[in-house]
């Protein structure tokens, strides 16, 4: 009998299109009126005004169509996701030359090496820098390579292989989910919701600081316990066998000097994301003009690291190339809303929605949105496409709540990035576990307390914003 295996995001998906067409067949067509709302620049529903239209079931060629009308509208050729889908790609490339050069491997491997003798200090300082990377840019599959370089180091400071998972999925898991300026959760969904991404920069801010620190608690309390008494570890059992195959398997010729080059890359490489982080508060850039200063700063790095037209043409597409999937993704869950608005049910659904959450104050709306997330989540793993998905549909709702939209996406990106340290249809945390030799049941035996306390601190953030707001 053939193993069940979890179907792809892309096959989610494309079955909620299919599921959404029919759904257009058997529920009431129906629409609100809109004003124009100067604060976001937006149409947005008005609430009472709820009346059933004409009916416009989508069949099987609005099916195979919705996909590309997700990109761009085929008839009017109104852009959808295709400004999107295309900085996703050029991000992509962007990266792809940076990692090429070695420069953030090498900045890491210094920490390192200048905490010889203290050890324990590594963990902060190495979940802060992976942090960074998680709210800068999403860093996820970008961690896979750490994994061999840090295990090793960790396994001889006394700890073990959990704890250098541990470093690294939750660090880069902890920045994710307290997103501040990450283009593939918080921009896209507050593009997708009608909001600039720095509106509510505060409550996130406050979710990754606080979030970080209990991490870093967490982390340095089991490497501590582990380093006291070695059989307290959650590999014990495998003590001397992972001595065996991460210490004696790690690459010594690898180039890990951060030279001149590398350390100018690197402030080339944070210097790009506040450019982009000013001009969009103050100059009022979008998708079009970021996607431009990321182009720019990828010629850059490539003159700095002396690369040849080919190599760094090369290294450009390969980046974009390993990003092609989420811009697929995007397209294809814009698409579900395509579907649903040419169905005529959009309006529909959030009306039942906003008669369900009727009564319901600020703070169980934004809780109850929150819980709704968590189990989205588990079904479209790729935060890109759940912020396409649910976004157009639930920050509209937060207007009828009188909750800022801003906190619906803080509300999304921070349920994602919860059931992100979790899933066993990630391919970030299956793939960081089989590198570590860390069994599935393991990890969530160690992270079980920690997701429990950071649910409490996300609820109680939303909260504090849902009065305030």
């Amino acid at each position: 009998m053939a193993k069940f295996k979890f179907p792809s995001a892309y096959s989610i998906l494309f079955l909620l299109i299919i599921v959404v067409a029919g759904l257009t067949w058997l529920v009431p067509a129906g629409q609100y009126d809109r004003v124009h709302n100067e604060k976001l620049d937006k149409e947005v529903p008005v609430a009472g005004t709820y009346k059933e239209v004409d009916a416009n079931p989508q069949g099987v060629w609005e099916i195979f169509l919705a996909p590309v009308d997700g990109f761009y509208d085929h008839d009017s050729y109104e852009a959808n996701a295709i400004d999107v889908a295309l900085f996703v790609l050029i991000i992509g490339g962007f990266l792809g030359v940076v990692n090429k050069t070695g420069a953030i491997d090498a900045g890491i491997a210094r920490t390192v090496t200048g905490l010889k003798g203290k050890e324990i200090l590594m963990i902060p300082i190495l979940m802060l820098l992976f942090a960074a990377g998680g709210t800068v840019y999403g860093m996820a599959e970008e961690t896979i390579p750490f994994y061999t370089l840090l295990i090793p180091v960790v396994i001889a400071a006394g700890y073990d292989a959990v704890t250098g998972v541990a470093i690294i999925l939750l660090g880069a898991g902890i920045g994710t989910l307290g997103s501040t300026i990450n283009p593939f959760a918080t921009v896209i969904a507050s593009d997708a919701a009608g909001v600039k991404f720095s509106v509510g920069m505060m409550w996130r801010l406050a979710i990754l600081g606080l979030g970080w620190l209990i991490c870093v608690a967490f982390v340095m309390r089991y490497a501590a316990k582990v380093k006291k008494d070695p059989s307290a570890s959650l590999v014990a059992d495998m003590a001397e066998d992972n001595k065996k195959h991460f210490l004696h398997g790690k690459d010594q010729n690898q180039d890990m000097s951060l030279s001149g080059s590398r350390q100018l890359i690197l402030i080339v490489f944070a210097l790009t994301f506040a450019v982009m982080i000013y001009g969009v508060s103050s100059l009022d850039w979008w998708m079009a003009k970021i996607s431009a200063l990321f182009i720019g700063s990828s010629i850059v790095v490539g003159l700095i690291a002396r690369m040849g037209e080919e190599e760094f043409t090369s290294n450009f597409v390969d980046g974009a190339r390993d990003l092609l999937g989420v811009a697929l993704i995007i397209g294809i869950a814009r698409g579900i809303v395509v579907v649903m608005n040419n169905g005529m049910i959009t309006d529909t659904i959030l009306h039942a929605s906003e008669q369900a959450l009727a009564g319901l104050n600020s703070i169980a709306f934004i809780n109850l949105m929150y819980w709704l997330e968590v189990v989205l989540s588990f079904l479209v793993p790729s935060s890109s496409g759940l912020a396409v998905l649910t976004m157009p549909i639930m920050a509209p709702l937060a207007d009828f709540a009188g909750v800022g939209r801003d906190l619906v996406v803080t509300a999304y990106q921070s349920a994602s990035g919860i059931v992100n340290l979790i899933t066993p249809t990630s391919a970030v945390v299956m793939g960081g576990l089989a590198i570590g030799r860390v069994s599935y049941n393991r990890w969530l035996k160690f992270i079980w307390p920690l997701l429990i306390i950071l649910t409490i601190l996300i609820m109680a953030v939303l909260s504090v914003a849902a009065v305030l707001s």
